[in-house]
């Protein structure tokens, strides 16, 4: 069992971009992110295999430049896989003999077996019980699925297995849903197969309103995310209490420097986390939200309600 009593400083990780931008803004980004105050990156494509304009050397070479510039790098998986090439994609991340993997779906985790790996939050990871089935087959680093509660991570925390780290998505849009679908290509009539890379056009992804105009969901190709970014960054001295080990933020096409900064600062003491918080609002596409977090519905914000 892990010792979650003292309190600790957390890592500070970048998630891997699940929008998918041009080539040469995906390079820029991770040219900033070498000389950022972030410590573990994940990279490559985990949404659709179609997104293309990245080579699996692309993000071999990206991670090279990365690592000499004294980052971590994981080399993360798809979610959902539907065809051959895409298991064949797979194999040679897992069997990439230099850089840890995150696996998100459990035909990963089964590729992993007897090696260390990441278990990315869309693999359902609800209970303790499940979480030692991983940690006896290789699993070094789990992520929290973000609509757990910080309740359910204490209880986890209580019972974690030895040697294995807890990662929490504390910024970035809330990853809700993945289908065969894709539903970019749907919005503009056209089909999965002849979807001519409407994503590109949206990189922050597609927003849908309701009726009233409330703002309610991102489409991204075959991912439903929230419209609202998930902020925990207020709920760091209760990560630490819980012994969080890294805390993850989410790649936006803007500001993203901006938003490590305000984290590293209050990670580092150098800023009050509520002060970093309200910073990060006028960072948003849309607006923040933290429901799942606190048991409530996810889109609600009860940082902002005072609770």
């Amino acid at each position: 069992m892990s010792d979650t009593n003292a309190a600790r400083t957390p890592r500070l990780s970048l998630g891997p971009i699940s929008y998918y931008w041009p080539k040469e803004d995906v390079e820029r980004f991770y040219a900033e992110m070498a000389d950022a105050p972030v410590d573990i990156v994940y990279l490559g494509e985990t949404i659709c295999s179609k997104r293309n304009q990245l080579r699996y050397e692309d993000w071999l070479a990206i991670a090279e430049r990365l690592e000499a510039a004294g980052k971590e790098v994981v080399l993360s998986t798809l979610s959902l896989l539907e065809a051959e090439s895409e298991l064949l994609r797979l194999r040679a991340i897992c069997d990439n003999g230099r850089y840890l993997v995150e696996a998100n779906d459990m035909g990963a985790v089964g590729l992993l077996q007897g090696r260390p790996f990441v278990v990315g939050h869309s693999v359902n990871v609800y209970n303790d019980r499940t979480l030692a089935l991983l940690a006896n087959q290789g699993c070094k680093r789990w992520v929290l699925p973000v609509e757990l509660t910080h309740e359910t991570l204490a209880q986890m925390q209580q019972a974690r297995p030895a040697g294995v780290e807890t990662e929490v998505l504390a910024y970035g849009r809330l990853p809700l849903a993945y289908s065969a679908r894709c539903f970019t290509a749907r919005a503009r009539n056209l089909p999965k197969d002849d979807c001519r890379y409407a994503c590109i056009d949206y990189p922050d992804g597609l927003v849908l309103s309701t009726q009233d105009d409330n703002r309610f969901l991102a489409l991204n190709g075959i991912q439903t995310q929230s419209a609202s970014t998930l902020d925990l960054l207020s709920e760091l001295p209760r990560m630490r209490e819980l012994g969080v080990d890294i805390v993850r933020i989410s790649p936006q096409s803007n500001g993203m420097g901006q938003v490590v900064e305000l984290f590293h600062r209050a990670i580092a003491g150098e800023m009050a986390p509520e002060d970093a918080s309200k910073r990060l609002a006028l960072l948003m596409p849309t607006g923040p939200c933290d429901g799942y977090w606190h048991g409530a519905a996810g889109m609600d914000a009860q940082r902002e309600a005072g609770v």
